[in-house]
């Protein structure tokens, strides 16, 4: 079956996922799991939940779990995450770049040091990442890079400069990268999702329930509804399902792609 053919691939392959422990990244944090992946997930969790989290990855399947809790808006510190996951495994076969932060105004009113905050988390976290874990892919002879961008780095929506313009960044560092390595069995794609419920967005829909006095629930169908012409947010599992795909080796010869999953945001 097409599943058994993926554990093939897949089996003790090591990833890296920024920002893993949540939303997005727990998805397919889960779903390289099932695929008897080892796994080191990037991101900001309790030290009490950092147990429990690790014991569910290796229930899902995982050959091996470890959290990383590094500040990766430091590029050096970027660097070295990938640095302790060849140490500890000795390698990396597949980075996922999904770690993001989000602020909302507008130009005149974006302070500083939030624009840079963006901008270190959203690309030159993953730029630091990829550069770090290329020569080990070039050592192995093979690896996949995949940025989790947005359909903001296709599209842009007001209030949200620094994400347009990291996001944007990101599907340009992709190419680049994808073009760069395009004579090895090591891809770099991209992709981009709409509207998915995920804290971040939970925390867009609790504001404008705020300022608007409706409901959450009636604020969260108004926001997709704007954007998205299904009217239905993405799941997170969706987003792992196009990861689990660009990584497999069937898709060596996809790279330098950006991939929209958006309810049809994009093609208004």
């Amino acid at each position: 079956s097409a599943s058994k053919k993926v554990i093939k691939i897949m089996l003790n392959k090591r990833v890296l996922i920024t920002g893993g422990v949540s939303g997005i990244g727990r998805a397919i944090a889960t779903a390289f799991a099932q695929q008897q992946a080892v796994i080191v997930c990037g991101g900001m969790i309790d030290k009490e939940e950092q147990q429990p989290f690790i014991d569910q990855i290796c229930a899902d399947g995982a050959a091996a779990c470890k959290i990383d809790t590094t500040d990766i808006s430091d590029g050096l510190a970027a660097r070295k995450m990938v640095q302790h996951m060849v140490e500890e495994f000795g390698g990396i076969d597949i980075v996922v770049n999904n770690a993001g932060i989000q602020h909302v105004a507008a130009v005149e009113n974006f302070p500083a040091e939030k624009w840079q905050a963006v901008l270190d988390v959203n690309l030159s976290a993953p730029f630091h990442i990829s550069a770090a874990a290329i020569p080990e892919m070039r050592k192995s002879g093979w690896g996949r890079i995949i940025n989790i961008a947005s359909v903001h780095g296709q599209v842009a929506s007001a209030h949200k400069s620094a994400y347009v313009a990291a996001k944007h960044g990101l599907i340009g560092l992709t190419k680049t990268i994808a073009l760069e390595l395009c004579d090895t069995q090591i891809t770099c794609n991209a992709i981009c999702p709409g509207w998915v419920r995920t804290s971040l967005v939970e925390a867009q829909i609790k504001a404008r329930a705020t300022i608007s006095g409706k409901s959450v629930e009636q604020e969260a169908l108004e926001l997709v509804q704007e954007k998205q012409p299904t009217g239905r947010f993405m799941q997170p599992e969706q987003i792992a399902d196009m990861v689990l795909f660009v990584a497999d080796e069937k898709a060596h010869n996809i790279t330098g792609s950006a991939f929209t999953l958006d309810g049809g945001w994009t093609a208004q």
